[in-house]
């Protein structure tokens, strides 16, 4: 639970943003992350010191359920001639190291990240006459803190949520996000690390499939261009009853349809309801026990197996500007999808010489039969994964938000892979690569064309490759829920 109250108040709220007149004992008693970032908020607001603040009444580092301290609530008047239109600005406190005492983050030095390195934002549109501002933004702020906490994975600039609601539980078109750097927070040097603040952008489910199919930065501009649908600061207007394709349908054509052509998607992976079953061997064969394989109990990893297999899903999966595929590092990932500028030229590799080579770690299978397991929302990505990423040599990640399993899809223009032409899939303890040719991928696009449209057809849906050895099954949620997957 929360409660509503003034920043200055009697209580556990935090006390006003220190300024060039506060004495000198207060720095003392003011938590140095806190102090840090509320210096930010008070070079933005001077004439707002104690803003109206939503908090934790039992703080998550005594037991309470919600990670953010604090939500602060600043009036913003925007700049009508500019476009931006008054609105509420909302700030978290708690996914970055406030205290720096260990009680929720461990720290790691003065030169890297704050606890997770980074603080939400969000503008909401001020409608008018309202007097002050509403708090469920603060609640879904701590949803998100929450998903970050529990999964250790972070959001960064270009990052998409799929959230399947309206954002403040009206009737509103508002359903999803799309996260970039806020327009005028500047990163902040604290005791404890750096932190930099995420503005979170509520879009419509048509502007969160394009951001899906292309890139997420690529329609955050979009948006920018459109007033009422963000404008140059991406303010959120939970009225707004049209996507920017209904408000100026030249641009789904123009824009996002080109830019899919030419540069594919920059979706690298998702985090998903998935599974996989290896076919060619059966349930009793415990060769190798740590291979996943639905509807038999393997034997529990070690924690230092454990161990291993994550840090090589995160040097196998982790974008960056190298030329390198790699995991969806827990460090770097969109809770929910992930999103990241492509590299020139993709490949499984890492040269960090840091980096654990596979083969070290658990053997390497080639299986001769697969099936593939995913739930409604993660099936319908699978054309955006063959279009958008492999038929441009790229490749694509189901990362499970139940364990450490993935599956990988790869081209053959990947590099590093260890699923080959020859043995088009290979298991590397729970993570499974698929290596699809440009023809199959062309055969494949065609038989799952009505996965562009899921809600014309019943669960569960298979399609199956008899000549590939390769079958994917449509399932519903509860089959995920259930404690073999």
């Amino acid at each position: 639970m929360a409660e509503l109250r003034p920043s200055g108040a009697p209580g556990p709220a935090a006390p006003p943003a220190p300024g060039p007149s506060a004495p000198p004992a207060f720095a003392s008693l003011f938590p140095p992350g806190l102090h840090a970032i509320y210096g930010e908020c008070r070079r933005l607001y001077p004439d707002q010191p104690n803003p109206l603040q939503v908090t934790a009444i039992v703080k998550y580092w005594l037991g309470g359920p919600d990670p953010l301290d604090y939500v602060s609530m600043y009036r913003n008047v925007g700049s009508p001639s500019a476009n931006i239109p008054e609105h509420w600005h909302y700030i978290s406190f708690g996914l970055s190291d406030l205290y720096g005492d260990s009680r929720v983050h461990e720290f790691t030095g003065t030169d890297g990240p704050s606890g997770f390195g980074f603080e939400l934002t969000f503008r909401l549109k001020r409608e008018t006459g309202e007097s002050a501002p509403p708090t469920w933004p603060a609640e879904l702020m701590q949803g998100l803190a929450r998903y970050v906490f529990q999964s250790e994975n972070t959001f960064c600039s270009g990052d998409h949520v799929s959230w399947h609601s309206p954002l403040d539980n009206s009737e509103s078109r508002i359903q999803h996000m799309l996260l970039t750097e806020d327009p005028q927070m500047q990163p902040v040097q604290t005791p404890f690390g750096v932190v930099t603040f995420l503005q979170i952008v509520g879009v419509c489910t048509e502007e969160l499939h394009a951001a899906q199919q292309w890139n997420g930065q690529g329609i955050l501009e979009l948006l920018r261009t459109v007033p009422v649908a963000g404008g140059p600061w991406l303010i959120t207007d939970m009225r707004r009853g049209e996507t920017i394709f209904e408000i100026d349908p030249h641009l789904q054509q123009e824009r996002v349809d080109k830019g899919i052509e030419t540069d594919g998607s920059n979706l690298s992976g998702v985090s998903a309801k998935c599974a996989w079953d290896d076919l060619s061997r059966p349930p009793e064969d415990d060769e190798d026990s740590r291979s996943i394989c639905i509807g038999t109990q393997p034997r529990r990893l070690s924690g230092k197996d454990t161990e291993q297999i994550r840090e090589t899903l995160r040097r196998g999966l982790e974008i960056n500007s190298k030329p390198v595929l790699p995991p969806i590092n827990p460090q770097r990932q969109n809770g929910f999808t992930h999103d990241r500028a492509p590299s020139r030229k993709d490949s499984l590799e890492s040269d960090s010489s840091t980096a654990i080579i596979p083969h070290e770690l658990i053997r390497t299978r080639q299986l001769e039969s697969v099936h593939l397991k995913f739930n409604q929302e993660s099936g319908a990505l699978i054309p955006l994964c063959l279009r958008g990423r492999l038929l441009h040599g790229r490749h694509f990640t189901y990362k499970s938000i139940t364990g450490d399993m993935a599956i990988t899809f790869v081209s053959t223009g990947v590099e590093g892979a260890f699923a080959t032409e020859e043995h088009p899939y290979a298991a590397h303890g729970p993570w499974l690569q698929i290596l699809l040719t440009e023809e199959f991928v062309e055969k494949m696009l065609e038989d799952l064309e009505d996965l562009t449209s899921p809600e014309e057809f019943k669960l569960p849906k298979e399609y199956s490759w008899p000549e590939k050895k390769l079958k994917v099954s449509i399932l519903p949620d509860v089959v995920f829920d259930s404690p073999l997957h």
